[in-house]
């Protein structure tokens, strides 16, 4: 079944989904971040069939997340890395990941831990306001549909 595309909507969570919410792409995207780079490590991390993680990879690289760059000449071989626009998704998984954690645990214990690299401390994702520097929540935060004003 073709699911419908939202390209051409204005709504950016549209949009975004269009491009990222296929069912395998925030996986084949949280392994990235994890270090996993090469096509067959990622076909083994994930148990996804050899098209869809080629579909899905060329969807990446083409839509400017993941760019290839060649690891071995003869063969051609290519892993893929973030670029900055997918290094900007970090926040999307730490939060889908902060969500799960709460939400669909099977027991009491995390299943994955944030790190903070400098202080070696458990973090959990906060937003803050970039003006006044206070915590974001759905008490005090709305939103502004520019296309209505």
């Amino acid at each position: 079944m073709k699911r419908t595309s939202f390209a051409d909507v204005s709504c950016p969570v549209a949009r975004t989904l269009d491009l990222i919410g296929e069912w395998w792409t925030l996986l084949i995207l949280r392994d990235v971040f994890y270090g996993v780079r090469r096509f067959d490590k990622l076909l083994s991390s994930l148990g996804i069939s050899r098209n869809v993680l080629t579909d899905r990879l060329h969807t990446l690289v083409e839509s400017g997340i993941l760019e290839k760059q060649i690891y071995q000449q003869k063969p051609e071989r290519y892993e893929y890395h973030l670029t900055e626009s997918g290094r900007e998704l970090l926040p999307v998984l730490v939060l889908l990941m902060n969500w799960g954690n709460r939400w669909l645990a099977t027991d009491t214990k995390a299943s994955v831990e944030l790190v903070h690299e400098p202080c070696g401390q458990t973090v959990a994702p906060l937003l803050v306001c970039h003006h006044c520097n206070k915590q974001i929540t759905t008490r005090n935060v709305r939103l502004h549909n520019l296309e209505l004003v």
